[in-house]
């Protein structure tokens, strides 16, 4: 099996590159790859790569994620987020191959508190969720044979992530205000890769799986319930942090940009029958992902 991933360098994918070497070849590359073109905002580039590479597999672990950015770059998140994406589409239709794709809760409006499935009604309320529904709809309207994996408040080792914010500023301020209103699961990038590796097995001999999924692992949390779990945690191991306490705000009192979707809550199910999967509490990620962090 041939797979071609692009975005070898971002959180999910450094993740893919481990996850993906045991099912066969994998050309992983990025914008700044020299041989092939990894850049999704060449369009052409991108087409030229596919059709040379001649890939079983696509993956793409590339966006456009600058959330609030997106307000006032618009054209740079389409181009990246949904142009590229129905590049890689058609390419994958045209030639046979699995297009394997990464999209986001945020396709949702955030409303209410029931978990999200495959089949709720989408309705984004920024430009970068507006974005990924684009680039979902391409694949699918393109009928090349698909995965689209909807996770949320993704987080790795590698490189900047919530948790590693607040250990940063628990360090050096007595209170932190954190938002208390925003309900989901911290998934980490690595059961991201690990799911996706176990998912191209099974559809490479079954094409009937081919769909949009939803991906977060098991439980729900705040990003104040969040933080105050990280912190606790990180006193537990012995690390001197200055902060005293963690005040929960709402978001309204924390203004940005782009709106935020209160409600981040994933139904699973679909993924977890189809793929005969168990997925895990979120903590369980983010105390091996602190773990990591600490002791690097």
């Amino acid at each position: 099996m041939k797979i071609l991933l692009f975005g070898k360098n971002g959180q999910v994918g450094w993740e893919l590159q481990r996850a993906l070497e045991p099912l066969g070849e994998v050309i992983a590359i990025d914008r700044r790859s020299a041989e092939y073109c990894g850049d999704l905002a060449d369009l052409d580039g991108l087409r030229a790569t596919v059709r040379a590479i001649k890939p079983d597999v696509i993956v793409n672990a590339a966006a456009y994620t600058a959330v609030d950015k997106a307000e006032s770059e618009q054209g740079a998140a389409q181009l990246i987020n949904a142009d590229a994406v129905q590049v890689l589409a058609e390419e994958a239709a045209a030639s046979g191959a699995w297009l394997v794709h990464y999209s986001t809760d945020y396709v949702f409006d955030g409303t209410g508190d029931a978990p999200w499935t495959e089949s709720s009604k989408v309705s984004p309320v920024n430009v970068y969720g507006a974005s990924k529904l684009a680039g979902e709809q391409a694949i699918t309207a393109s009928g090349c044979k698909h995965l689209i994996f909807r996770t949320s408040w993704v987080y790795g080792v590698r490189g900047n992530n919530f948790a590693k914010t607040m250990l940063r500023l628990a360090k050096d301020r007595d209170t932190l205000n954190v938002i208390a209103d925003q309900i989901g699961a911290p998934t980490g990038a690595e059961l991201l890769a690990d799911v996706v590796a176990h998912a191209i097995i099974k559809a490479q001999a079954d094409s009937s799986v081919s769909g949009i999924y939803h991906l977060a692992p098991a439980g729900e949390v705040s990003w104040h319930g969040y933080a105050q779990f990280v912190i606790d945690f990180v006193k537990a191991q012995g690390e001197n942090l200055t902060v005293n306490s963690l005040l929960p705000i709402p978001t309204t009192a924390y203004p940005t940009p782009a709106a935020r979707p209160l409600n981040s809550r994933m139904d699973t199910q679909k993924l977890r029958d189809t793929f005969s999967l168990h997925l895990p509490d979120w903590q369980r990620g983010v105390t091996r992902m602190l773990m990591e962090v600490l002791h690097k």
